[in-house]
């Protein structure tokens, strides 16, 4: 009898052991398939480039398959320090960054304008929802008819302005930036739907809480509606500093990196080095994009380590 009343007694704790496996191993089931891809096509791949950066190989395998690159240590970052092309590629990559962050602001007012419940406001979201559904060569073909000389719209306006036009793409000082307006288009777009999503989040009571207490406009913006925004900016400067690096599509369609190599990027010279006409340099093209890859990891947990110091200090 004693028997039976212990068996009966730890059926319950067997439940709910068998529960709290469950628990415990529901999450990871649902997370395996995208740990699997994230460690195929993401951590593989950097693991596989910060190696390769430091051989010189030219991106042929034996008769055998067997790797045919030869050591050389840290002679690829070396060579980065004292060759121009790269600190061409360099700067330009910070002008990138730097002038891509106008995105944020001119997005957001973007969207606050078009968060509003007037006649014909549809219309108005449709056309600046335009440029973020159109592919990037496309993007950089129409800004190089924008800018082409003789022709272009840009061209023809700064000529009957100043009485002689500015071919921008064959300027060295000025083709730099501007691919950064063409890219800026479709960004601010992106941008845009990020916080016309955030807005719709945004609590009504705190608003009409913050007009009782007499605040309006730009205190209204800053102290109420930007904190309930937090999450969309994040996302939005994480993107807006991917898409700052991940050039390379422009450039290659409106410039091909000219005149000069005045307009390359990290990405551009990594290809050109690696896979262009005159490249093979797989290891010197993986040593850029390591660089390229510390960029961007540097600006990005600078930003989240940012936010988690204004959370935790809230």
């Amino acid at each position: 009898m004693a028997q039976a009343t212990d068996f009966t007694a730890s059926i319950p704790a067997v439940r709910a052991k068998g529960r709290w496996n469950q628990r415990t191993l529901a999450p990871w089931l649902f997370l395996a398939p995208g740990l699997f891809m994230f460690t195929v096509y993401v951590l593989w791949p950097i693991v596989q480039s910060v190696t390769l950066s430091f051989y010189d190989w030219n991106g042929l395998y034996g008769p055998n398959g067997e790797f045919k690159g030869t050591f050389v240590g840290l002679a690829n970052y070396r060579e980065l320090g004292t060759d121009p092309a790269f600190e061409t590629s360099l700067w330009n990559n910070l002008k990138w960054l730097v002038l891509y962050m106008l995105a944020l602001p001119i997005g957001l007012f973007i969207a606050i304008f078009l968060n509003q419940t007037v006649r014909g406001i549809r219309l108005y979201k449709s056309l600046f929802f335009f440029p973020f559904v159109i592919s990037q060569v496309v993007v950089g073909l129409m800004f190089a008819w924008f800018y082409a000389p003789n022709f272009g719209l840009f061209y023809l306006l700064t000529e009957w302005i100043s009485g002689q036009g500015i071919a921008i793409l064959a300027d060295p000082d000025l083709v730099t930036y501007g691919i950064i307006a063409a890219g800026l288009w479709p960004q601010i777009a992106y941008v845009m739907i990020l916080y016309l999503t955030g807005l719709n989040n945004v609590a009504p009571d705190q608003i009409e809480a913050a007009r009782l207490d007499g605040a309006k406009g730009w205190r209204m913006l800053w102290y109420v509606v930007l904190p309930q925004l937090r999450p969309a900016t994040f996302i939005a400067v994480i993107v807006t500093v991917i898409g700052a690096l991940r050039s390379f599509d422009l450039v290659s369609i409106m410039t091909n990196g000219g005149p000069f190599g005045s307009s390359r990027v990290l990405s551009y010279y990594m290809y050109e080095k690696a896979l262009g006409e005159y490249g093979f340099r797989m290891g010197y093209g993986a040593a850029i994009a390591v660089v390229l890859f510390a960029i961007m990891m540097v600006f990005i947990s600078g930003f989240i380590w940012k936010m988690w110091r204004d959370e935790k200090e809230r």
